[in-house]
């Protein structure tokens, strides 16, 4: 296809407002950025970042999946869209978490930090993971994390590193295969290692480095006789070592306020996310785009009078048309609530006859106090 072919086909695209015109458009954008040499100027990066932040909050879960792994490689993605892509559910996440040039330490950190384990795991997994973030893997301690990070070869892990891993082995028996294998191991590691492996892995060290395996159990006899009777440390915290996962509606919180700060939070992203069943992440969106509590949002979502949802949906700029569909999704979604039958959803309808934002949101407010 010619320049001006390509040219005449992105315009058409771009002029258009189906939802399937729009992510085609956002495609054939990548594939025209990836053969651009000046795409990394700073004016195109800013022209970049807004139309592909603007396009990519409407797109539905297998487009943005599409999507991350287009962008994983190029060293000219946006630097905002890739963290939003690397904070989306993991499947989208993971090629962006694994491969991204343009995701930073501190990005990889505030992952750690912000996202789930399953985001986390894919972090400790990443090549060439350079030492701040392995520090902040290892100040964490979540064992599924730590037990990733042992079967990362390529990460920079320096000696202190290794120890820490080697510790927590003692309590996370995941881990012991890959340190076993781990080529920075020393013969002098492999030996404290020796001590709380299976057979196999033992035979494995043997293999490995030059020890003598009657010396190493009789040191494991002496120490098993040592601890006899002992309340041992590791089975002192056996109780207490499992972590709960990370707060997912946390993630799910920064999630929106990052769309939101980049003025892309629109109310169709409504629509899409109870389409993926992401019940707290339309709550979420609701209330922060109306400036509700969290609380007040669960209160209608609840109740009995969906009319309620109505005024908040209206507040924030959501049609008439998709009003019916996004109830019937959290009805689906919220154990049927919010209630109410024929006359119900006709007050629900009616709700829609308040054509500017501000007084829905008014009434929104006087309602839910009404209700109590």
């Amino acid at each position: 296809m010619s320049i001006a072919e390509q040219a005449h086909e992105l315009m058409a695209l771009a002029k258009s407002r189906d939802a399937a015109d729009r992510e085609r458009l956002m495609l054939a954008l990548v594939d025209l950025c990836d053969e651009d040499e000046d795409v990394r100027s700073p004016a195109v990066q800013s022209l970049i970042e807004s139309i592909f932040m603007n396009l990519v909050v409407e797109a539905e879960r297998d487009i943005r999946r599409l999507l991350a792994e287009k962008l994983a490689s190029a060293p000219w993605a946006p630097p905002a869209l890739v963290n939003v892509l690397a904070l989306d559910e993991i499947e989208i996440a993971r090629p962006v978490i694994a491969l991204s040039p343009v995701l930073g330490d501190q990005d990889l950190i505030r992952l750690l930090v912000e996202a789930t384990i399953e985001h986390q795991i894919e972090v400790a997994r990443r090549p060439s993971l350079g030492p701040p973030v392995v520090e902040a893997i290892l100040g964490q301690d979540e064992p599924a994390v730590l037990t990733a990070l042992a079967g990362n070869d390529t990460a920079e892990i320096s000696i202190e590193g290794m120890a820490k891993l080697l510790e927590a082995s003692r309590r996370i028996a995941a881990m012991r295969s890959p340190l076993v294998r781990h080529p920075k191991l020393t013969s002098e590691m492999a030996q404290r290692l020796y001590l709380w492996v299976g057979q196999s892995l033992r035979a494995a060290i043997v293999t490995r480095f030059r020890v003598d395996p009657a010396a190493l159990d009789q040191a494991m006899a002496d120490a098993v006789r040592h601890a006899h009777g002992q309340v041992q440390p590791a089975a002192r915290a056996a109780g207490a070592a499992f972590e709960a996962d990370p707060d997912h509606e946390e993630m799910e919180h920064r999630l929106i306020a990052k769309l939101h700060a980049a003025g892309q939070l629109k109310s169709s992203y409504l629509l899409r996310v109870l389409r993926e069943r992401k019940l707290s992440l339309f709550r979420i969106a609701l209330a922060t785009l109306g400036g509700y509590s969290i609380e007040d949002v669960r209160r209608a979502m609840n109740s009995d009078r969906p009319e309620l949802l109505a005024l908040a949906c209206v507040s924030v700029g959501m049609d008439r048309s998709v009003f019916p569909t996004v109830l019937s999704l959290v009805r689906d979604l919220n154990g049927g609530r919010p209630t109410g039958g024929v006359e119900a959803g006709r007050r629900a309808a009616r709700a829609f006859s308040v054509r500017e934002p501000g007084q829905a949101s008014t009434a929104f407010r006087h309602a839910l106090t009404a209700v109590g």
